[in-house]
């Protein structure tokens, strides 16, 4: 495919899980050996997996979901693992971020409600829906890794860096505007020392 048909190949790799990553998400379900199995059969068979143990996921709107990985990218240290969802970004995310991430963004935000969406956090007694290790031309559009794991022990960002990345991609979010931009030439007087 073309650079036009995959917007993010210029950024990340989306060529698939290696064996390792393969064997790094398989440990987080309770078969690790008949997930693997399984996906010798069908490499391009979703599956569901637990989170809490190898990893927590934080599902995101895709657009905020993007700006938060484009902001770990260019500005922090990097993402783990990261998927796209149906319409979704799911961060993979260190065991106890979802547990954490909602009281740091409540905090955060001070009572701005609207600043970041709402962020879906899956830890512990939750499951996934994990994309095939190797992508197909039909999944590529609904399900498929933008970043795929290719270690048995990859790095995973914890709440705090979650946050950071939330406040900077809410940060730099369009606003569209009603108004028309002010004219740079225009005069401005400071009222507040009017008596």
């Amino acid at each position: 495919m073309s650079t036009r048909d995959e917007p993010f190949s210029d950024r990340f790799d989306v060529s698939g899980v290696t064996a390792d990553g393969a064997a790094w998400l398989a440990s987080a379900g309770p078969h690790p050996r008949s997930t693997l199995a399984f996906w010798e059969e069908r490499p391009t068979a979703p599956v569901v997996l637990p989170c809490g143990t190898a990893f927590d996921v934080v599902s995101a709107p895709a657009v905020f979901g993007r700006g938060m990985v484009d902001r770990l990218w260019d500005e922090g240290p990097g993402s783990g693992p990261v998927a796209a969802l149906r319409g979704r970004m799911l961060l993979f995310a260190a065991p106890g971020t979802a547990q954490r991430l909602p009281s740091l963004l409540r905090w955060e935000e001070f009572g701005r409600t609207g600043a970041i969406p709402p962020l879906l956090c899956h830890g512990t007694g939750d499951a996934v829906t994990v994309p095939p290790p190797l992508g197909t031309a039909k999944s590529t559009l609904t399900t498929r890794w933008l970043v795929a794991p290719d270690t048995r022990h990859p790095w995973l960002p914890g709440p705090e860096i979650l946050v950071w990345a939330a406040v900077r991609a809410a940060r730099t979010a369009v606003r569209i505007s009603i108004f028309p931009p002010a004219d740079q030439d225009a005069k401005v007087y400071d009222v507040s020392r009017r008596r």
